[in-house]
């Protein structure tokens, strides 16, 4: 064997992760809300780059009878391997029929989540209604209470209830130890104590406890219902979450009318006071697709009102190049149009994936936007891959965060892809959600007759599902639907 230096020559393959294949992997995954601040920040660092508002006929898709399928260019696959995109336009003429839905006024009449019905209403405006001008503006918890705290004590009390504030969750409770305050801040817990009462007399009304027995007196102290009968029903939560009615009537010593009064005034109390106010404004779900069934078959249509469209600017490219420059002002120029070309093709394309998977989605669960949930079918995500001709990874990227809006509801794509459940009667295997529906459906009608795991397990059979008895109660939780017992003893207090 030879020690001295030598020099070899091999040949081996490897894939670079380039940063235009990182950016077009990344912009699959994407929902068009992200894909606008993306975009965005591109614009801002390409002076090349700008973006115009979305056209009035948004793009479409050919349609054949009762499907929504075509031939598509080459997949995003294809595009993050060659570096190449389609130059075909996705606006095409459908036999004069358009399904066009590029703003919030196109939506009236179609979208059955939201329930509009074309009535131009207070508050809307040529766009249609403004949603963010339902958000909710007012004061975080801690504003609230930092304004009450500021007429209410001062001096060193001050500066420990602003620190308390700091401490209470959204909910309205206290989250920490007094005495773990009283340490860090160098104080009395006395003086700690006394403040955290001060504060529990604050608007909302409950608010600075530390469990949900003491919020509740709290709130039955300030409606003058905290008599000893009702602080020993207080102290005993646990025993009402349970329904044991007999036993606390013995404990509080009252009758049957008097405790059903006093679970009538428990009822009334709020167990999470702080949640009325604060919190991050709630954000509607905006939807990336559009489907609506027509006479021809399906349309599916992406929602350009949050989809920008860019360009690529060639005449300010063009003045740019022809001023004196140096090289490395050239260079910098041509990466600047290399990488706002790339970033047209990988947007074109990814829209064309996106549709691409969604029409595969529709043909395969089309039973469903027919005729509902029991009729969703079993569906991988490997499925789709494969009639599509894509990579499973692909599929699993374009239907992350994405959600599509059609006559039933707004559903997110990843909805459709469930696991399957054996037919009783050895037919087609049903999906996990259409056993969900139906246990819901079950216990929904369940009557005064409380129906068990067991019963649910026979009466599921019956209807050709078969399907264990864990994998009912798992279904069951997943629902948050209590268990039997939880369910008659809910309404053993219901009645009382």
């Amino acid at each position: 064997m030879s020690l001295a230096p030598r020099l070899d020559l091999r040949q081996s393959q490897s894939l670079v992760m380039t940063p235009q294949l990182q950016q077009a992997i990344k912009l699959l995954a994407l929902s068009n809300l992200e894909i606008e601040g993306v975009i965005a920040e591109e614009i801002e660092k390409n002076p090349l780059l700008e973006a115009t508002a979305a056209p009035e006929d948004g793009p479409t898709i050919d349609r054949e009878p009762e499907t929504v399928v075509r031939d598509e260019p080459a997949g995003a696959d294809e595009l993050v391997m060659s570096g190449e995109a389609a130059g075909e336009s996705l606006d095409v003429d459908i036999a004069a029929e358009r399904f066009d839905g590029d703003g919030p006024g196109d939506r009236v009449g179609m979208d059955g989540a939201l329930g509009l019905n074309g009535a131009s209403g207070g508050g809307m405006g040529e766009d249609g209604p403004d949603f963010d001008s339902f958000a909710d503006t007012s004061a975080s918890l801690a504003d609230h209470l930092l304004a009450q705290a500021g007429s209410a004590v001062s001096g060193a009390d001050l500066f420990v209830a602003q620190h308390l504030i700091d401490l209470i969750d959204e909910a309205g409770y206290l989250t920490a130890s007094l005495l773990d305050v009283a340490t860090r801040l160098g104080v009395p817990l006395a003086q700690v104590e006394a403040v955290l009462g001060v504060i529990q007399t604050f608007d909302p009304t409950g608010v600075g406890a530390r469990d949900l027995a003491e919020c509740i007196a709290l709130q039955a102290k300030e409606a003058d219902r905290y008599d000893p009968c009702m602080a020993r029903l207080i102290d005993n939560l646990d025993l009402v979450a349970r329904g044991e009615l007999a036993r606390l009537k013995r404990m509080c010593g009252v009758d049957d009318e008097d405790m059903a009064d006093m679970i009538r005034e428990l009822r009334s109390y709020d167990p999470k006071p702080g949640c009325r106010y604060g919190g991050e404004p709630m954000q509607a779900v905006v939807p990336d697709l559009y489907i609506q069934r027509t006479k021809t078959g399906w349309a599916i249509e992406l929602n350009n009102a949050t989809l920008p469209r860019v360009l690529v600017n060639k005449s300010y490219y063009s003045e740019l190049s022809t001023g004196p420059q140096d090289k490395a002002s050239k260079a910098w120029l041509s990466d600047c149009l290399a990488s706002a070309n790339w970033l047209v093709k990988a947007l074109d394309q990814r829209q064309r994936t996106i549709v691409k998977v969604a029409t595969e989605i529709v043909k395969q669960q089309e039973a469903f936007f027919l005729n509902g949930v029991a009729h969703l079918k079993p569906l991988t995500l490997a499925r789709v891959a494969e009639a599509i001709e894509m990579h499973e990874s692909t599929v699993s990227r374009v239907t992350s965060n994405k959600y599509l809006s059609c006559a039933r509801g707004l559903f997110e794509l990843k909805y459709f892809f469930t696991s399957a459940i054996q037919s009783a009667d050895g037919g087609d295997a049903v999906s996990a959600e259409a056993v969900k529906s139906a246990i819901r459906a079950l216990i929904h009608h369940e009557g005064d007759k409380v129906l068990s795991d067991d019963t649910l397990v026979d009466l599921l059979n019956a209807k050709g599902f078969d399907i264990a008895r864990r994998t009912v109660a798992k279904y069951r939780e997943a629902l948050g639907i209590g268990s039997s017992v939880q369910r008659r003893r809910q309404r053993a207090l219901e009645r009382a």
